[in-house]
């Protein structure tokens, strides 16, 4: 009998043990998952702040192109707004394209592409979309690592366990194949 119930509690710590230990797991992953999207943020802001300085660049340069800013201008505030990371992903195509047409408008205003204001604001913007594309494929995989803990055996069985500590989390996807490239800074 005393052999028994020391078989029993040891098979009760080693599954607490092991409880424990896969709850552990899930947090760090859920944990990075979450910095990984703090650091996108970081760089969508950085995007959100060159924009409108963009913008004033252009618009000394291209007063007839009012349309143009404005749409950009939309865009950015549904990029800012969006509440998920699933609106995200649209939202920041619609972004995209908006600056992407802003910076064509240098090709149809000589004295704007020499502006070096411009240029400089190109060339930040291409290297903030670089950046943003790093964080992009950091979150991702991050997603994918919680998503396989959380999903495979025995993490489920812990993930069910703790039913509201591991919501699933999308990945930050980008919608419209045009959106795959970076504007460029020429």
């Amino acid at each position: 009998m005393l052999v028994a119930l020391i078989v029993a509690a040891s098979i009760l710590a080693a599954l607490a043990a092991v409880l424990l230990l896969l709850y552990n797991r899930l947090i760090r992953l859920r944990n990075k998952t979450d910095n990984a999207w703090h650091q996108i943020d970081v760089q969508l802001k950085r995007r959100y702040d060159l924009v409108p300085e963009l913008a004033a660049v252009v618009e000394g340069y291209a007063l007839h192109e009012r349309e143009t800013l404005e749409l950009t201008a939309a865009a950015r505030g549904r990029a800012m707004s969006a509440a998920s990371v699933g609106e995200q992903g649209p939202a920041e195509d619609g972004l995209t394209a908006a600056i992407g047409s802003l910076i064509a408008l240098g090709e149809n205003y000589p004295d704007l592409k020499a502006n070096q204001d411009f240029i400089k604001f190109q060339k930040e913007l291409a290297t903030t979309e670089n950046r943003i594309a790093g964080a992009r494929k950091y979150y991702n995989g991050a997603v994918m690592y919680y998503d396989n803990a959380r999903q495979g055996f025995p993490g489920n069985m812990v993930a069910r366990l703790f039913r509201g500590s591991f919501p699933d989390r999308d990945y930050f996807e980008i919608t419209d194949p045009a959106d795959r490239e970076v504007p460029s800074a020429t």
